[in-house]
């Protein structure tokens, strides 16, 4: 089953012709998450194919504007399109009165249940959870109130080994707790441990999406062995005096964090449009951490299901 990241944006404050503000769209299993949505998404999402009304949660980090200032259009056009099922909306409690205040003067009632989650600044919790996943906020330092999301697979129960369960002709029944990692016990007290019946279906994959934030060192605790990082990086390092002063980060900085943290694979974006050419800024992070790349427009990063972790701490 796919776990898999489209970018469909990563300019930083302003958009340029070949980079649109930040919004990501990652497939868990067919499900489909919207990460930040600034302005231009929905044409970025028709540009990819990506069709909206698959889009079930949307995840909004912070309350500057090239985050979020794509949501109303694309709550407008869902509304318009005849959109019924509901969409869960997570962000800072602030952005329910922004939506309100503009389907109110607009004399808009959504056709779909909006159900919005306000998430808390200053603490990481668990904001999303259902059989499949487990959602956890984690706290970043910019100037205003940001959070960034954690998005981590459920372990999934182990694959029986059928000719094994036939040869021991281990009835059905007990089936579910084998797959959960019991042993078996036949009527004579024999016991055929677990691992005799079954194999590993793979870790829990798992990609943490990092916002705008100022270097924090102690980020690296907050993801570490992630399949996938996602780690702004406004700024080349010779700009670092800049990035401190707008809470933002430098390549070499989000390079740190994913080498700190025992990460799988680092991906850098938020770009500062003074960069035309981004290969200098992915030359300076891989000095550090060589396996980072681009969050381009268009480029999609699968996690594949692995029998081993990234990183031990």
């Amino acid at each position: 089953m796919p776990f898999e990241l489209t970018i469909l944006g990563s300019s930083s404050a302003t958009p340029t012709l070949n980079r649109h503000p930040t919004a990501q769209v990652l497939n868990i299993r067919e499900r489909f998450f919207l990460i930040d949505c600034g302005e231009g998404t929905q044409t970025q999402l028709t540009r990819f194919k990506i069709r909206h009304n698959r889009i079930s949660h949307i995840f909004i980090s912070h309350l500057h504007g090239d985050h979020y200032l794509g949501l109303m259009g694309l709550l407008s056009t869902m509304h318009l399109q005849g959109r019924t099922n509901e969409i869960h909306l997570f962000g800072q409690p602030e952005l329910m009165d922004i939506i309100e205040l503009q389907l109110r003067l607009s004399q808009t009632v959504l056709r779909f249940n909006l159900i919005f989650h306000p998430v808390k600044n200053y603490t990481g919790a668990v904001i999303h959870e259902d059989e499949d996943l487990v959602v956890r906020t984690i706290v970043l330092k910019h100037r205003i109130p940001c959070t960034g999301f954690l998005f981590r697979e459920k372990p999934k129960p182990r694959k029986l080994l059928i000719n094994k369960m036939r040869q021991y002709n281990i009835p059905f029944r007990l089936f579910a707790g084998i797959k959960n990692g019991k042993d078996y016990i036949d009527d004579f007290g024999n016991v055929v441990p677990n691992h005799e019946l079954t194999i590993s279906a793979g870790l829990p994959r798992s990609y943490a999406f990092c916002s705008d934030t100022i270097y924090d060192e102690q980020m690296a605790d907050e993801v570490y062995g992630v399949d996938l990082l996602y780690h702004e990086a406004t700024f080349m390092h010779d700009m670092a005096d800049r990035a401190k002063a707008t809470y933002h980060s430098t390549c070499i900085e989000a390079a740190t964090v994913a080498r700190d943290a025992n990460v799988g694979k680092l991906l850098i974006g938020h770009f500062s449009a003074r960069y035309k050419d981004l290969t200098p800024l992915l030359t300076e992070a891989r000095s550090v951490f060589p396996q980072t790349e681009l969050a381009a427009e268009g480029r999609k990063f699968s996690v594949l299901e692995r029998k081993e972790p990234v990183g031990k701490k």
